[in-house]
């Protein structure tokens, strides 16, 4: 692939969250001193939520790797379960085998935590994309943070979400959920250019880039910041795709227009961008089928329309008529064409007021065209009937 291209070892914007390449921002340094503080001192519950690929599990999986040896963690990462399928994934993270009702369950699973906390160990629960559970579930897991001792608890649980999982929390049957969690923190999206480039540097120094400076220009750095709007994962399939690009295009440096490209392909482009000229006129290009059809049958020289495709009539639309139509994909047509072709057709321009007017373009001066004959195009009243 691109990565000999480039003077990579690996791919390094891959969308897997790999510990390898976390990046600590302000706001995921923040996360990390709150989730130390809260296992490390017993908080209880500890909630954690971000926008889509902000690095949640990225986060999760650089902290699993890296707690003591003396810390069990079970990590739930398919929030879909019924509450019946919960204990079962439970028991099997806790390693707890003869059980037959929940009652046998949580009485195995109260000696697994009060031995591990007489030893002066840790557990933890981890449960990701947390915003999935239901509400049965969520009970459940408020219930499993009863198992604590007179002064701290025994079972350490962490639920980490998008933004919804605040809503969620705020449901009146879930309030007594929602008073026991200790912590809260949200994972923010990168704030501006300067901390995407250094995104961007970091994940490719990783990949092993002599020097990652020089690969991305930064008209292009600033363009990943406008269409992820800092969104990480955002900016990895941006940055993974215009080097596959770059490699097939041999370019050596990655370019504007190459992410111009891919944003345009995986619909990133900016919010506030604005539609180009020819976008503009292809959004007020507005035909019936029948319409169509004519009009591509006059522009291939069949005046009378029988070798078009025929396609039943529907109710006659409102019509939008400018400059820049064209006939059948091919050279540009006048006004008194598209007349014609509509006065053979048996359709008309719909008024787009009640007085009958003309539904021109915004901005445009044209003038009701004349049909081929030489009459002016047919009005239609509020009545519906010819004027």
């Amino acid at each position: 692939m691109y990565a000999e291209f480039y003077g990579l070892r690996e791919l390094p914007f891959a969308l897997t969250p790999d510990p390898r390449y976390i990046y600590f921002t302000p706001s995921h340094t923040e996360v990390m001193a709150n989730l130390h503080y809260g296992v490390e001192s017993g908080k209880g519950l500890i909630v954690v939520t971000g926008e889509v690929g902000t690095g949640k599990t990225t986060i999760l999986r650089w902290m699993m790797q890296r707690l003591d040896r003396t810390v069990m963690v079970a990590y739930i990462f398919n929030p879909r379960l019924s509450v019946p399928e919960f204990y079962q994934h439970l028991a099997a993270l806790f390693d707890i085998q003869n059980w037959e009702t929940k009652s046998d369950l949580l009485i195995e699973l109260g000696k697994v935590l009060e031995t591990r906390h007489s030893r002066g160990l840790r557990t933890v629960l981890i449960i990701d994309e947390a915003h999935g559970l239901s509400p049965y579930v969520l009970e459940e897991v408020r219930l499993l943070g009863n198992f604590e001792s007179d002064t701290s608890k025994q079972l350490q649980i962490v639920l980490t979400g998008q933004p919804e999982l605040r809503n969620v929390l705020n449901y009146p049957d879930l309030r007594q959920l929602k008073q026991r969690v200790a912590l809260r923190c949200d994972i923010k999206a990168l704030p501006n250019v300067e901390e995407t480039a250094r995104y961007i540097s970091s994940r490719l120094s990783v990949a092993g880039a002599a020097s990652a400076a020089g690969i991305f220009s930064p008209g292009a750095i600033d363009y990943i910041f406008r269409c992820s709007e800092g969104i990480p994962r955002n900016i990895n399939n941006l940055c993974d795709n215009a080097l596959l690009n770059g490699f097939a295009a041999s370019e050596p440096i990655i370019s504007r227009a190459i992410i111009e490209e891919v944003a345009a392909t995986f619909d990133l482009l900016p919010r506030d961008r604005k539609p180009t000229v020819a976008e503009d006129n292809e959004a007020a290009r507005i035909f019936s089928a029948a319409g169509r059809a004519e009009l591509w049958a006059a522009g291939n020289g069949n005046g009378n329309g029988h070798d078009a495709p025929q396609t039943p009539r529907g109710p006659e639309p409102s019509i939008v008529i400018n400059e820049f139509v064209r006939i059948g994909g091919e050279s540009p047509a006048t006004l008194e064409d598209v007349g014609a072709a509509f006065g053979r057709s048996g359709l008309s321009a719909t008024p787009a007021s009640a007085g009958g007017s003309y539904l021109d373009k915004p901005g445009s001066s044209l003038n009701p065209p004349a049909y081929a004959g030489g009459t002016d195009w047919p009005r239609r009243g509020n009545n519906g009937q010819s004027l």
